[in-house]
């Protein structure tokens, strides 16, 4: 769940919280509170309740997740092979699946036409992550794409270019049951379906992603194991990298096989700060 319903203070907390991870991000030891705090301009007790907020655990226990040693243990301790849960048909408890999100894919041949007869209706909406744009179809959420990084205008032209034959058209009020739900800001309404629009190889790729529980981690080539494609780690990346549903198809859980992060199509400071949110959520539920 997210940690408060009203989403317009969530939104406000990320922008804080993105701050403090550029703060740390840029130092060479771990700062203290008094450090962060005055890095975004708060006093160190209104910076501490704002940052327990979002992320549920204090800020000095925010910096261990944002390590690399952290993200090593990750591998070590917290690491899924995709195969076992794709083999069994289990999902295992991710945050996707308590929330109710369901998932179909459209068909190779409607890929092949860019979108063509297709409406595709678009809203922003604020997330725990700041900003977000969302698309959908009358099947489902086809599209989220996440601002802090790039800038609104960046990301909406990301989604778009995607399916340059389709209709876009402004509709927030068609899309926020849908974004309530699959953010879990109501986990009382129906499910949240998502309509994976990709090729085929892709689809494979983001459809086993959807396998991998919150709080753990995995690799490009257990990925590649997974779809039947031990070779095929390069175009893994690939697919991961144009995974068009961010976060809810968790392509941010997918580590080298060193424990580096690697790169994140929508910003590596949202990469980590989605694996440290999570990892924060972990701990306190």
């Amino acid at each position: 769940m997210i940690h408060s319903p009203d989403t317009s203070e969530n939104a406000y907390h990320y922008g804080v919280i993105a701050r403090a991870i550029a703060a740390i991000d840029a130092a060479d030891t771990p700062l203290s509170l008094e450090a962060l705090a005055g890095e975004v301009g708060m006093s160190a007790a209104h910076f501490q309740r704002v940052f327990s907020s979002w992320a549920g655990v204090s800020p000095k226990r925010y910096q261990q997740y944002l390590t690399l040693g952290h993200a090593k243990t990750l591998l070590r301790d917290r690491f899924t092979t995709l195969e076992a849960a794709l083999s069994t048909g289990l999902s295992g408890t991710g945050r996707l699946h308590d929330l109710f999100v369901r998932w179909e894919a459209m068909s190779p041949g409607e890929f092949a036409t860019g979108g063509a007869g297709l409406e595709i209706s678009w809203g922003w909406f604020d997330s725990p992550f700041g900003r977000v744009v969302v698309m959908g179809t009358d099947r489902g959420i086809c599209g989220v794409a996440f601002a802090a990084e790039l800038g609104e205008e960046a990301a909406l032209a990301d989604l778009r270019a995607r399916w340059p034959a389709a209709q876009f058209s402004e509709n927030p009020d068609a899309l926020r049951p849908w974004v309530l739900a699959a953010f879990g800001m109501d986990a009382g309404r129906d499910p949240a379906p998502l309509y994976l629009m990709g090729a085929p190889f892709q689809i494979k790729v983001w459809e086993a992603l959807l396998h991998l529980p919150e709080g753990q981690v995995t690799t490009y080539g257990e990925i590649a194991k997974a779809v039947g494609s031990p070779k095929a780690v390069r175009a893994v990346g690939t697919a991961v990298g144009r995974n068009p549903i961010g976060y809810l198809i968790p392509c941010h859980r997918v580590l080298r096989k060193s424990g580096e992060l690697g790169g994140y199509h929508w910003g590596l400071p949202m990469k980590r700060a989605m694996l440290g949110y999570e990892a924060a959520r972990a701990e306190v539920l």
